[in-house]
């Protein structure tokens, strides 16, 4: 006989897998991905929906920071399905190819818009490096003010952790589907 919380619990893992499974619940790849995975842990799923949600669509930090910093996220940390879920968002976002490329293939950013750069520059410091420079901290601060850093920051950490996930899951791409990002 199953417990009241334990119904309580499938029940919140069917809404999660409802929802996963929508079309319309703004998930880019749906079950596919994360999402998929997470539904192992279905209170971790539970928590961890809204970070995603208000990092991604509420934190104010506006659709084209967001895909740069996911970019240059999956980039830093060579997340094959991650670059390939968002680099269409990225594009409808009007990040152009150009732009693309420069976080594709590590090249430098001083010829991008200063707020561009900064993102890509602040990201491949927080993976690549280890460490943020006061240089490139000062020009983020400047550029976002403290709350939006913050934000920032913790979106990037969000999908680093979503990497982690991509790569303990051994996610690969769709069959037939060429690897995005150029080999280490």
């Amino acid at each position: 006989m199953q417990t009241a919380a334990a119904k309580t619990r499938r029940a919140e893992g069917q809404r999660i897998y409802d929802d996963l499974a929508d079309p319309k619940s703004g998930t880019i790849r749906g079950l596919r991905g994360p999402g998929g995975i997470l539904l192992h842990s279905p209170e971790l799923s539970r928590r961890t929906r809204p970070l995603n949600r208000y990092l991604r669509h509420e934190a104010g930090l506006g659709a084209r920071v967001r895909e740069l910093a996911i970019l240059t996220t999956a980039r830093e940390l060579d997340s094959q399905f991650e670059w390939a879920a968002h680099e269409p968002e990225a594009i409808g976002e009007g990040i152009s190819r150009e732009i693309i490329e420069v976080i594709k293939h590590r090249r430098d950013t001083s010829d991008l818009d200063a707020a561009d750069a900064i993102v890509i520059e602040l990201g491949r410091e927080i993976f690549g490096a280890r460490k943020v420079t006061s240089e490139t901290f000062a020009q983020a601060l400047q550029q976002f003010g403290r709350r939006s850093l913050v934000d920032l920051v913790a979106l990037m950490g969000n999908y680093a952790g979503t990497a982690a996930l991509l790569t303990a899951f051994d996610m690969r791409l769709d069959p037939g589907q060429p690897p995005p990002l150029p080999p280490l």
